[in-house]
C-alpha cells in the first residue's frame, strides 16, 4: 500500500483519540518484524477503514487472513483496556473465530460480560471511517460501564 492510497489523513483529530491511540500501541505490540518502524499513526490505522471503495475490491466470501485477525484481536485489546482503565476493574477480551471468519468477540469483567458481539464475513472487517470507528467504540464502551455499575456484584466476582 502506498502513501497515495491512504485513506486516512495525516491532520485527521480522530488520530487523538483515546481508542486510536491505544489501538496503535495495541497494533504496534504485535509488529514483530518492526514493520511499522517509522510508520505515522495514520499508516498504521489506515487500513482498518474500508470505505466502500476498498470494501467493493474484497470477494464477498472468503476466508480471513492472520494479519486481519491480528487487527480484530488488537481492536477488541483496546476495548477493554480502554473499560478496564476506566472502571478499574480487570477486562478480559476473548475473541473466537472460525477458520471461514464467523465467530464472537466478548470483553468480560468478573464473571459479566459487557461486550458481546457477532462477527462475520471478518475477511472484510473494517469500519468506514475512523470518526464512525470512535463514534461505535465509545457507545460500546460507555454501554459496558454502565453494565459493570449495574451488575456490580457479577463484575467483581
Amino acid at each position: 500500500m502506498t502513501t497515495a492510497e491512504l485513506v486516512v489523513r495525516e491532520d485527521d483529530v480522530n488520530l487523538d483519540s483515546e481508542l486510536v491511540q491505544d489501538l496503535i500501541k495495541q497494533l504496534r505490540a504485535i509488529d514483530t518484524f518492526d514493520t511499522y518502524d517509522g510508520w505515522s499513526p495514520a499508516k498504521i490505522i489506515d487500513p482498518i477503514v474500508l470505505t466502500k471503495e476498498r470494501k467493493r475490491e474484497i470477494p464477498v466470501i472468503g476466508d480471513p487472513d492472520g494479519i486481519t485477525i491480528a487487527r480484530i484481536k488488537a481492536y477488541y485489546n483496546s476495548l477493554a483496556s480502554l473499560i478496564e482503565k476506566r472502571c478499574g476493574l480487570m477486562a478480559v477480551p476473548v475473541v473466537n473465530l472460525s477458520h471461514e471468519g464467523f465467530g464472537r468477540a466478548f470483553v468480560i469483567v468478573g464473571k459479566l460480560i459487557v461486550v458481546d458481539k457477532i462477527l462475520r464475513d471478518v475477511h472484510r472487517w473494517g469500519f468506514p471511517s475512523l470518526e464512525t470507528m470512535c463514534e461505535q467504540s465509545d457507545k460500546t464502551i460507555e454501554n459496558a460501564l454502565n453494565l459493570i455499575e449495574k451488575y456490580y456484584t457479577a463484575a467483581t466476582d
